[in-house]
């Protein structure tokens, strides 16, 4: 399958201390064709979700190494890849591209356990969509600095033109920040992180925020 063009694009980013899932292949968990895996599917869900416009763009701060690093997925980790796929009714993840067992991530959890309730389509990613990690610490996680923001924002920029989203959906401060700082034409909805002792409004509001869109259209397709 051809690499999407927007994919490409993000597999070009090279930064100090940061890990690109579509370009680099960890040495430890990948097989030796990682890079391509992730940008296969990756391009598969693209060119899916552009057929017709999203609901919203789920947007999360950065790839994290228990989640994203592994799966080139923004908000989902090894058990969760499988049914990221299905969403978009592709079957393309015969193999994981890590090795050895499932690794679980507990803010994938918690977003894909709000996903599981809604039908809408709703596409996930970050503002910034590659690992940024500690020096000399792969296994670590980091906030991206202003540089990598910068390029993360155009990205999502570009992601915003071809998805047409009715809204964005940013999950936490520094997404939603970002968000606004990039788009006065779609509506950014800021909902509480899950870590650090927010899952419980992050469900409560994820299940407000659909509950009314099912009122005020009747479905959620």
């Amino acid at each position: 399958m051809k690499i999407h063009p927007f994919v490409d694009a993000v597999a070009s980013l090279q930064f100090e201390n940061c890990f690109n899932p579509y370009s680099d292949r960890c040495e430890i968990h990948d097989r030796h064709d990682a890079p391509r895996r992730r940008a296969v599917i990756l391009s598969a869900m693209l060119r899916r979700a552009a057929e017709k416009p999203v609901d919203a763009i789920w947007i999360g701060r950065d790839l994290g190494y228990r989640g994203g690093r592994r799966t080139g997925f923004a908000l989902t980790d090894d058990v969760h890849m499988c049914q990221h796929a299905r969403r978009w009714n592709l079957d393309l993840v015969s193999e994981r591209p890590t090795i050895g067992n499932a690794v679980a991530e507990r803010t994938a959890a918690v977003i894909w356990g709000q996903l599981e309730q809604i039908d809408a389509r709703i596409f996930l990613w970050n503002v910034f969509p590659l690992h940024p990690h500690e020096s000399g610490d792969p296994f670590t996680n980091r906030q991206h600095n202003a540089r990598e923001r910068r390029a993360g924002e155009e990205l999502l920029r570009q992601l915003i033109v071809l998805l047409r989203p009715a809204r964005i959906v940013a999950i936490g401060k520094d997404a939603a920040v970002a968000a606004k700082r990039i788009t006065d034409s779609v509506p950014v909805i800021c909902v509480r992180h899950p870590s650090y002792g927010g899952q419980t409004q992050f469900q409560k509001q994820i299940s407000e925020l659909y509950a009314r869109s099912v009122m005020s259209t009747g479905s959620l397709l």
